[in-house]
């Protein structure tokens, strides 16, 4: 497949057209970005930057991992860091939060939930055996019991971004799980391969596979049906 380095013009893949920014304290890694992917790569200078000079509210739980005093952590939790946990958040029984993770206020990473590299916005839900690696979470967006965001190929190459039109951008990412826009719901046992952008309020069905890009209010049944939430409910 040819490699292409646009986008047609109709889709915005900027990080306004997926997230809401307020609802991060990440929002500064986003500025002058014209690919929301591209904050990937600045994950890790901005998560080192806040453990070395906490915020307001926040507490050293760890060598390399602050928390705020309404956090909430398990016992067995394991936190690696470096991380940052928000106020209200909470991090279940067995949850494994590794390098450069950043979780906003009342986000959740559940029982047996695996963290590496990533954003969750504020009220990001990763509630149980969810791996997120190397990807955003949007305000809101909710992973079901055994979801996964993939983050590498299998042949180990550059993540590739497939946009509307089948067309090829290099992310120039060795791993880039998903972006996740608002309030996106992604059901049960379902996988975003790597390189994997959905719209705010979109849904995915349990178990489906999802790849590339997912307009904003879509329903991904399956690899081969993505349907807008406009016309399934005048379908009925």
């Amino acid at each position: 497949m040819p490699k292409y380095d646009h986008c047609p013009p109709e889709y915005d893949l900027s990080p306004a057209a997926f997230l809401d920014l307020s609802k991060s304290i990440a929002a500064p890694i986003f500025s002058g970005i014209d690919r929301v992917w591209e904050a990937i790569a600045r994950i890790e200078a901005f998560v080192l930057s806040l453990v070395a000079n906490p915020p307001e509210g926040y507490e050293r739980v760890g060598e390399l991992v602050i928390a705020h005093r309404e956090a909430k952590i398990a016992a067995s939790a394991e936190l690696l860091g470096p991380a940052v946990i928000g106020r209200g958040a909470e991090i279940g029984p067995g949850a494994w939060i590794r390098a450069f993770v950043l979780m906003g206020d009342f986000s959740v990473a559940g029982h047996a939930s695996e963290l590496k590299n990533c954003i969750l916005f504020d009220g990001a839900l990763a509630a149980h055996f969810n791996y997120v690696g190397d990807s955003i979470l949007g305000s809101g967006s909710h992973l079901g019991a055994g979801a996964l965001l993939s983050n590498q190929r299998s042949d180990k190459a550059e993540v590739v971004f497939h946009s509307p039109g089948e067309l090829a951008i290099p992310t120039g990412l060795a791993k880039f799980g998903a972006v996740l826009g608002d309030g996106v719901e992604i059901g049960c046992n379902a996988v975003c391969f790597p390189g994997t952008l959905i719209g705010r309020g979109s849904t995915v069905y349990p178990l489906a596979p999802v790849r590339g890009y997912v307009p904003p209010f879509s329903i991904v049944k399956d690899a081969s049906r993505v349907v807008s939430k406009r016309e399934a409910a005048a379908r009925g």
